[in-house]
């Protein structure tokens, strides 16, 4: 029931926004303009056919083959209508409505297996909360890859929490197809996966020679092997790894255990169950070869207009980011329990923290002065909304880039505290460098980049006060509303180009 209750509600703002949008806009607009004619081709039939500015690979448009042949049996029984004729700009649109209803009902799997003591209720608050983070959101009612995007890779990582790893893996592939630096999150799940069976098998470790049962279940699941000899094998890790598995307990916030330990157990069970890991994330492997020689041949990670998206190092991707994913999660991160545990921690280790943080400034310092990337498209582009904080926030003044560092750092130490609370370290650290790299290369800086590595945040922080997640969906309303506003009701004209401009993320 609570999954038919979340589809309506989240239906009942992407059918009429949708509907609206295509009223207002009903030509296409930004990037829609390589994305739908593209579509329209494939329509047709004419796969040979690409566009050379179009930098990512084609699975968006064979979903919405997909989505349109499904369209068209009703509209058949109408009128006489080809599919090539269904493959206009608001039908197009409209697979990222459905798409939208999909992945909120996958937020609220995912969100319920990941805090399995939440009730229905709270469950759907959360799911429909991060439905309505306005990055998400608002690409939700154009014809970007980013809805699509976002849906295949949670998919994927359901898939993988429930251990259906190959099935996982094979919804990884698709989500390459959708966008390339997708194979990111494929690495990012199948180390998850890895480790959060390492840490089970150790805590089950401490407790009794006996094999784990769930794991045991879950490997044969996963495989569809064998595993009448696990019983074996589980002694003898147990009796290899001795007291050290009992280290892993730190991925505990009730353990505190050293970063080294966490990896030396996780690295001695990972070495006893090396064949049952192997056959299990086996298609993960075969599908980072597989990109690899991809990237080989096409001689980019891009398809088109690899000049304009060459690889840069553009390290404060990552203090945007952070600063950018505390403010949208203000009534999380603002508040005094929060400040009372902050407090405590530096009191407790003020020398080691202080230590820390001073290494981060300077660091984050580095990144501003030598990585900080002004893309072409950035400075050029009145359209977009980073175009605004840069002019009018981060170059208003010099200075100001580096008075923003402290602020970034300290959105970091927020984000990690967090996350160190419910997850271990290893796992914080495997979510840090897939973050980074996702979005260090990127030298344009776009917040929809920011959208997955967001929501793998979100998701993990476990925060489980109401007020808060009521206070964020407020906040997302609130900005929903007024982007889609200016978006709509507020269009410009350029002095050197013709046609109407809109305000866009």
């Amino acid at each position: 029931m609570g999954k038919i209750a979340l589809a309506v509600i989240v239906s009942l703002w992407v059918i009429p926004t949708t509907v609206m949008v295509n009223r207002i806009v009903p030509e296409p607009y930004m990037d829609e303009i390589f994305h739908i004619p593209q579509a329209q081709q494939y329509c047709k039939g004419n796969f040979g056919s690409w566009d050379p500015m179009i930098t990512t690979p084609p699975g968006l448009y064979y979903l919405s083959l997909a989505h349109v042949a499904s369209l068209f049996p009703g509209f058949y029984c109408v009128e006489a209508a080809s599919i090539s004729d269904l493959c206009s700009a608001a039908i197009l649109r409209s697979i990222n409505g459905v798409l939208a209803v999909v992945c909120s009902l996958i937020l609220y799997d995912i969100v319920t297996h990941l805090k399995p003591t939440l009730n229905d209720r709270k469950a759907m608050l959360h799911a429909v909360v991060l439905s309505l983070y306005p990055l998400h959101w608002f690409f939700t009612f154009l014809y970007y890859t980013d809805v699509a995007s976002v849906t295949a890779v949670l998919a994927m990582y359901l898939a993988s929490l429930k251990k259906n790893y190959w099935f996982s893996a094979l919804i990884g592939a698709f989500a390459v197809v959708i966008r390339q630096t997708n194979i990111i999150w494929v690495l990012f799940v199948a180390c998850t996966g890895i480790i959060n069976i390492s840490v089970a098998h150790a805590k089950h470790s401490t407790k009794t020679d006996e094999p784990d049962v769930s794991i045991k279940h879950g490997l044969a699941y996963a495989t569809g092997t064998n595993t009448e000899g696990f019983n074996l094998r589980k002694r003898k890790i147990v009796k290899s790894i001795g007291n050290s598995s009992s280290s892993l307990l730190a991925s505990s916030p009730s353990f505190s255990s050293g970063f080294a330990d966490e990896i030396w157990s996780i690295l001695l069970t990972l070495w006893y169950m090396k064949w049952e890991l192997l056959i299990s994330f086996s298609p993960y492997l075969m599908m980072v070869v597989a990109f690899l020689l991809f990237v080989y041949w096409n001689g980019s990670v891009v398809l088109g207009a690899k000049e304009a998206h060459a690889v840069t190092p553009h390290f404060a991707q990552m203090l945007y980011f952070s600063l950018v994913s505390v403010l949208a999660q203000a009534p999380m991160h603002f508040t005094i329990t929060k400040a009372v545990d902050l407090f405590q921690m530096f009191r407790k280790s003020r020398a080691l923290l202080f230590f820390q943080m001073f290494l981060a400034l300077v660091v984050g310092l580095l990144s501003v002065h030598f990585f900080s990337v002004a893309h072409p498209y950035l400075l050029a582009d009145n359209r977009h909304y980073p175009f605004y904080l840069w002019k009018k926030v981060i170059m208003a003044h010099w200075s100001i880039k580096y008075l923003l560092v402290p602020v970034y750092i300290c959105s970091w130490l927020s984000i990690i505290h967090m996350l160190g609370k419910f997850r271990s370290k290893i796992w914080a650290l495997a979510y840090f460098l897939a973050t980074a790299a996702v979005l260090v290369p990127a030298p344009l800086i776009e917040f929809r980049y920011y959208t997955i590595p967001f929501y793998f945040l979100v998701l993990h922080c476990n925060n489980r006060d109401d007020q808060s997640w009521i206070l964020t969906g407020t906040l997302y309303i609130g900005v929903n509303i007024f982007t889609m506003m200016m978006f709509l009701f507020r269009p410009f004209h350029w002095d050197h180009e013709p046609g109407i401009q809109r305000f866009i993320w």
